[in-house]
């Protein structure tokens, strides 16, 4: 063999090695996008909300594990910041997920980000809140009642002393999550006409705010006029509590999420009642449809209703039912279903009200 012919074999030789292996890095990235098609993305708002933590994303990440073993669940939280949220899910596509499931900080704003996923192939879940933009399913609680729920509970409270003339201060949530509008309006289906709401604010569900708010309800309306205060969740009646306690004001109190600190102060008799929203079902449904949208499977047999979403988007949904929690049901709600345990409610500071209420 010649000199040029052996030249044209070695170089055949490397030519044909160099194939076999773009072949086999090929089917190695072949791979690896099969394990990116198993990956789904969890955003929640804040960090502020104890539920969150505490319940929603080990319910969520621990489901998805069981329903999809070698699926990987990549987490993130926007620590109530909007356009944080925004830049997680930008991170999302990057990292390839195939379905999102997105408590969104703020519902308006994200749609420009849920509308940048869904063109990347992402199938998004609205959870707990609907976002706005073209998502694929919406698992939450029927908002609406919840506030229906608030409201009766705070007249409830308020027993003989809810008359048209009785004033109140509603404290609502933050206008950017849609959530809260239908709070207020299930709220106000139930109140109006039934007392006065003198005073009216959003407290951001910040316990800071609505302390400030309630601060300024009392300088406003008069602390002997003021006959009850409906908070739209447990992170604000902290706050408000605080503030009627430091004015040796104790009228009803309403909230929502049945946090531990809340069932305490229901107990202590700081606040009157809270609304129960089940983390495991909100959590496992919602995993659920995450898990069939990622293998292509019909879910519609779960999301069995539709909710008109801001953006005018018809979504298909899974809307629970809440419970409305006083001092008399503990036993029968949080403590039944495994929420908190009675040695989790009932510490030192708690214990004789513990036994008072019968939780034991």
């Amino acid at each position: 063999m010649n000199a040029i012919a052996r030249r044209l074999v070695v170089g055949s030789a490397v030519i044909t090695l160099a194939l076999t292996m773009a072949a086999c890095g090929k089917a190695g990235d072949d791979k690896s996008s099969d394990s990116k098609d198993k990956t789904i993305g969890l955003l929640l708002p804040d960090t502020v909300t104890a539920r969150y933590e505490r319940a929603d994303r080990p319910l969520i990440t621990n489901k998805i594990k069981e329903l999809c073993p070698d699926c990987t669940v990549e987490y993130d939280n926007a620590a109530g910041d909007a356009a944080k949220q925004a830049q997680q899910v930008s991170s999302m596509i990057a990292k390839g997920v195939k379905v999102l499931i997105l408590d969104a900080q703020d519902a308006v704003g994200i749609k420009s980000s849920v509308q940048a996923a869904v063109d990347k192939g992402i199938k998004v879940v609205a959870y707990d809140r609907l976002a706005q933009g073209p998502v694929s399913a919406y698992v939450s609680y029927d908002n609406e009642k919840v506030g229906e729920l608030q409201g009766q509970a705070l007249l409830d409270a308020m027993g003989p002393a809810a008359t048209p003339q009785s004033k109140i201060v509603m404290i609502n949530g933050d206008d950017a999550d849609p959530n809260a509008a239908e709070f207020k309006a299930g709220a106000h289906k139930i109140l109006d006409g039934k007392v006065s709401v003198a005073y009216e604010a959003s407290g951001l569900w910040k316990d800071t705010v609505a302390n400030q708010k309630v601060q300024a309800a009392i300088t406003s309306v008069g602390k002997a006029n003021i006959k009850g205060v409906y908070s739209a969740n447990d992170t604000m009646a902290g706050g408000i509590a605080t503030a009627l306690k430091s004015n040796n004001i104790s009228v009803p109190l309403t909230g929502q999420d049945a946090d531990l600190a809340a069932i305490q102060r229901i107990l202590l008799g700081t606040q009157t009642s809270t609304v129960y929203k089940a983390p495991k079902p909100e959590a496992e449904n919602t995993a659920q449809i995450a898990v069939d949208l990622l293998e292509g499977k019909d879910f519609k047999s779960i999301a069995d209703a539709t909710k008109k979403s801001g953006s005018g988007n018809d979504v298909p949904s899974k809307l629970l039912e809440a419970v409305s929690v006083t001092k008399a049901n503990i036993m029968d709600t949080v403590v039944a279903d495994g929420t908190y345990t009675v040695a989790q409610i009932c510490t030192a500071d708690f214990a004789a009200a513990c036994t008072a209420a019968g939780v034991k």
